[in-house]
């Protein structure tokens, strides 16, 4: 009964744990995070799932997530969308703090509620899931439901796991990478063991998921978000980018680099891996589905070298929670073996914890600092890091004092989620993530980036956006290069600024088209 009281004490402990850790640090709103808000605004005024009022594009890669924050919208905030970043703040940790309780499940189930606890210690604090828990991201949800997934199918839960899919795939698209290797499984335990057919399974996961792809397809012409195909088209990629920095990421789970620099790199590429297929072992031999669970990470790393896409920091952390697990279960048994000699079974069982949790969660708040330098004063990660978005406030508002400036003015931009966001104003994104004939203007030749994006000039100069918002470091040989933009568009506010690389944040305006005419 203690025994029973204690492991209660320590669920609780880590919920506690995980709640603090994102509600002390408070909102620290991502600039993608802002396009879905936008979305989500849009719905609740009536003008349905867009992002330009009147244009039917499917710019976001998560409806399930927009469709959510819609509901809760309309329900807690009266359609009041400036507390957007405090609902998605409630609903990722809340996401954050059953994926904890999920972990601890999945390490009981496989005997060892010591590496279940410590998983979820660590992902309660791990600042690749605080940031974007509190950065206003669906990182949080969609982690959930993957979980909920693995769980559910590891211990036969079928129709439960089979809505847990579905909603996992509509959370974010690349859940196939996680889905796949399951459905897979699942078939040839159908054909082989000849196990009758889940019809509920099959119903939970197919109804939602036909039903989302039936709308997509009547509202937008297509099923898959319109962001994918830009994303990768408009990026300048060397071929083994994507590949490079996964393997600097699995070699630094615990930000083991803010230690050890470079050797920290060498040492992880080698000892996490190795720790990792012990684990996955150790799973496969419990359940042959949960090793294939705890392999995901390897899938995921595979997909994406092979895509190759820009890496953005969120696409770090899904595979995390079960890389976590597989390197501590490999981990447990190596430590097991190592202070097996020691004979108080009491101490033992101390020390093999002190040992599997006190190097990762030591390393992983040295990236927490206690007073940030910009944003909420209250500790964080370092790596939600906000000053261009905070930036990009000060341009937004900018052009809202402007006197020509009105909602029916067209802002072209790269980062548009808090511009559009903030200004309510037509956005010709020239990502193309929401405004698909900017990609007909890509690709644009290698000599023209200076980093692994630019802005093409010929999309300014053929469309005469009425103001046009970038970091210099965007547009350093196309627009700034550009003698039409330069007698078209004057500089009319700048800040200071090394992101990126850049010097400058430039807002220009067009000094020949009158604003919304």
């Amino acid at each position: 009964m203690i025994r029973n009281l204690l492991k209660y004490q320590y669920r609780l402990s880590i919920v506690c744990l995980c709640l603090l850790a994102r509600l002390i640090p408070g909102t620290r709103t991502i600039d993608d995070a802002f396009i879905t808000f936008r979305y989500v605004r849009n719905i609740l005024n009536g003008l349905g799932l867009v992002y330009n009022p009147g244009e039917a594009v499917l710019g976001t890669t998560t409806p399930f997530y927009t469709i959510l924050l819609s509901i809760l919208g309309k329900i807690a905030l009266a359609g009041n969308t400036d507390l957007l970043p405090v609902i998605s703040l409630i609903v990722n940790t809340i996401a954050d703090c059953a994926t904890c309780l999920l972990l601890i499940a999945i390490g009981s189930y496989l005997g060892s509620i010591r590496v279940g606890l410590i998983t979820a210690a660590l992902w309660a604090i791990a600042p690749f899931s605080v940031t974007f828990a509190i950065g206003g991201l669906e990182t949080s949800v969609y982690v959930f439901w993957l979980v909920l997934t693995g769980y559910c199918y590891i211990t036969k839960r079928y129709p439960l796991g089979g809505f847990a899919a579905s909603m996992s795939l509509l959370t974010r698209p690349d859940a196939l990478i996680f889905l796949g290797p399951i459905a897979a499984f699942r078939f040839f335990q159908l054909i082989l063991k000849k196990e009758r057919i889940n019809w509920s399974e099959i119903v939970l996961f197919s109804v939602p998921t036909i039903g989302w792809f039936i709308y997509a397809m009547c509202q937008f012409g297509n099923v898959l978000p319109h962001s994918i195909q830009a994303k990768l088209i408009i990026y300048h990629l060397n071929p083994y980018d994507s590949l490079i920095r996964l393997l600097q990421h699995y070699a630094t789970p615990f930000l083991d680099e803010n230690i050890g620099g470079k050797y920290a790199i060498m040492a992880g590429i080698i000892l996490y891996p190795f720790f990792d297929s012990i684990g996955i072992l150790r799973g496969f031999r419990k359940n042959p589905l949960l090793g294939i669970i705890l392999g995901y990470p390897l899938v995921y790393l595979i997909t994406f070298a092979v895509v190759n896409p820009l890496i953005f920091r969120w696409y770090l952390t899904p595979p995390l929670p079960f890389y976590f697990l597989g390197i501590l279960l490999g981990a447990e048994k190596l430590v097991s073996d190592l202070v097996g000699l020691i004979k108080s079974y009491s101490l033992q069982r101390w020390l093999i914890a002190i040992l599997l949790l006190g190097y990762p969660f030591s390393s992983m708040m040295t990236e927490w600092t206690l007073i940030p330098d910009h944003g909420n004063h209250t500790p964080a990660p370092k790596m939600a890091y906000i000053k261009l978005e905070l930036l990009y406030a000060q341009t937004a508002q900018k052009i809202i004092e402007d006197e020509s400036f009105s909602p029916n003015c067209v802002i072209a931009a790269g980062d548009v989620g808090v511009l559009g966001f903030i200004t309510g104003a037509k956005i010709l994104d020239t990502v193309g993530l929401n405004t698909p004939k900017s990609l007909r203007y890509y690709p644009i030749p290698a000599e023209k980036y200076v980093i692994n994006y630019a802005i093409p000039s010929e999309l300014i100069v053929s469309e005469q956006p009425d103001y046009l918002a970038f970091l210099d470091v965007y547009g350093k040989k196309t627009i700034l290069d550009n003698s039409k933009i330069n007698n078209d568009y004057e500089i009319i506010f700048s800040i200071p600024t090394s992101i990126y690389g850049s010097q400058n944040l430039i807002l220009m305006k067009n000094k020949n088209n009158p604003c919304g005419e």
